[in-house]
């Protein structure tokens, strides 16, 4: 028996944490005490300590106390990050307690997007053209000769959560001046227009065992500004677009250091030239229910497996990835006005799974035919939109990373 401690933020890696259980192991779960009350599998949990806040409010001196007296009576053989804010905790406490895996600078590789962006351009990896907000020279250099628009991102934040677009230099400036001593928290790059695509993975000694490529339909960045129902698909197996994306992500995985584990890596296809670059990564499984939408596709879930994978490298075992199918699914989810939404009128025979989170509605559809996948997302979204979507005005990121 190997003793594991997970790490989550958000309620999320149930499947993680039931596999890795099964596999004959000791699980202890760090979470947010406001988490408390949500329905973890508790029997396949030794023992769950909360902290108090939630995120950014943890105290991290407290955190590295409390997994250091645990390990007096404990041997600690791995430590597991299951959402994108709990990278930095996990690296941390590896670093001070000097347990195997992944490190504070290969960590920031995956959370922070100046260190991917800089990470990328020394690995010959297609970036749009960044610019950090130390220097004030540098700034407007960029902005006086890279054509907007601009975003200007956080950068430790995850997914769309605090972008501001902006479209000449005295904006840029204005919103600059505004984030005061907070300002070297961002950073600035193009806006290229295009599709965005996403590339899950699993990884095994620094190797890529298993990817699925897929295209939003409408993107976060898109939901997070306007409002509208999320939408995402994977696409044709072995088409150009779905070869050229893996290759790029082979070489930001290894460009990169992830080692083992999971990672949800963003591209986009830009319009004007038609080349693919890299946007983002993440050493987790995609948030917005992308597991289910994947092992619907694919029959590999991301979340089991990775407990496996894990388990596998503690316990010096083999690994050995389930069979693969390749059908296709996709999933449709927006908030929605209401707290338990009906949906028993969306009964077509392709639905696999219902979202069951309160106030959102959401469906994942399957089909051995990647038309028919589109089909039912362009016509659910409508559907959703007329009857359910609700729109939350996107607030300002004030408790940065």
């Amino acid at each position: 028996m190997k003793t594991f401690i997970c790490i989550s933020n958000y309620f999320k890696g149930a499947d993680f944490l039931i596999n890795l259980k099964k596999l004959g192991n000791k699980v202890f779960l760090v979470t947010s005490e406001k988490l408390r009350d949500k329905s973890w599998p508790v029997e396949y949990i030794d023992e769950i300590f909360f902290m108090e806040g939630q995120d950014t409010d943890w105290n991290m001196e407290h955190l590295l106390l409390g997994v250091g007296n645990l390990m007096k009576n404990h041997k600690i053989d791995a430590i597991v990050a299951l959402d994108d804010f709990d990278v930095e905790k996990a690296t941390y406490l590896r670093e001070n307690l000097r347990i195997d895996g992944m490190g504070q600078t290969t960590g920031r590789y995956f959370r922070d997007k100046l260190a991917m962006r800089m990470r990328a351009k020394s690995c010959g990896i297609s970036n749009p053209n960044f610019c950090s907000l130390f220097n004030d020279f540098d700034i407007n250099t960029f902005a006086d000769t890279i054509t907007p628009p601009w975003v200007l991102k956080p950068r430790s934040e995850a997914s769309a959560a605090g972008i501001i677009k902006v479209y000449d230099k005295d904006s840029l400036w204005m919103h600059i001046n505004g984030m005061g001593n907070n300002r070297f928290k961002y950073l600035v790059e193009q806006f290229r227009p295009g599709d965005v695509y996403h590339c899950d993975s699993l990884i095994l000694n620094g190797k890529i065992i298993f990817s699925i490529t897929s295209k939003y339909l409408a993107t976060p960045m898109e939901i997070s500004q306007g409002g509208g129902v999320f939408r995402t698909a994977n696409i044709p197996y072995g088409s150009n677009d779905d070869k050229g994306i893996k290759k790029i992500n082979e070489q930001v995985i290894q460009g990169f250091g992830l080692k083992h584990g999971a990672a949800h890596t963003e591209f986009i296809k830009c319009n004007e030239d038609g080349k693919i670059y890299f946007l983002e990564t993440s050493s987790r499984v995609g948030g917005a229910h992308i597991a289910e939408m994947v092992e619907a596709a694919s029959n590999i879930n991301l979340w089991s497996e990775w407990a496996a994978i894990e388990n596998a490298l503690v316990k010096g075992i083999d690994y050995q990835l389930p069979k693969v199918k390749k059908e296709y699914a996709g999933i449709v989810l927006t908030l929605s006005k209401y707290q338990h939404p009906d949906l028993s009128s969306f009964n077509d025979e392709e639905i696999c799974f219902r979202v069951p989170l309160e106030y959102h509605a959401g469906l994942i559809v399957q089909s051995d035919k990647h038309e028919r996948v589109l089909e039912l997302l362009d016509n659910y979204a409508d559907r959703l939109t007329q009857d359910f979507a609700s729109v939350l005005e996107q607030k300002e990121v004030k408790d940065l990373h």
